[in-house]
């Protein structure tokens, strides 16, 4: 039992390690494409930033113009706030980074299908191999 509850433990730590680099890593995409960010750094901002839903997009209206704010209380506790041009900045860079990850991932596919088992002295992968 002692094992089991180590292991969960473990388990949720990686787990939120991986979520808080996804985080970090959605942020200095953020930062790129012209978000400004503002620390959570009084007792107002931080309940200003907990109203909004954690590490989304929000659309609000300053002046007749759209502005996107993404609020994140966990990792930095602060307020990134862009333009229209740094929201569609940041969709293309999103779209460019799954693009080149979906290229990766084919390259990797159409490597594996040339590999030569021929070599190895198998004709193809043998059903012991799964």
């Amino acid at each position: 039992m002692k094992k089991l509850a180590s292991a969960l433990v473990l388990a949720s730590a990686l787990a939120l390690g991986a979520c808080q680099q996804s985080i970090t890593a959605k942020e200095n995409l953020l930062t790129a494409a012209g978000f400004v960010i503002s620390p959570a750094d009084s007792p107002a901002k931080v309940a200003a930033i907990k109203s909004l839903p954690p590490n989304k997009f929000v659309q609000q209206t300053k002046d007749g113009n759209p502005i996107w704010l993404y609020a994140d209380p966990i990792v930095c506790k602060c307020l990134y706030a862009g333009n229209q041009t740094a929201y569609q900045n940041y969709r293309q860079m999103v779209f460019q980074q799954n693009l080149a990850n979906e290229q990766q991932v084919t390259a990797m596919i159409n490597q594996e299908a040339s590999w030569d088992w021929g070599m190895w002295g198998w004709g193809g992968p043998q059903p012991w191999i799964w």
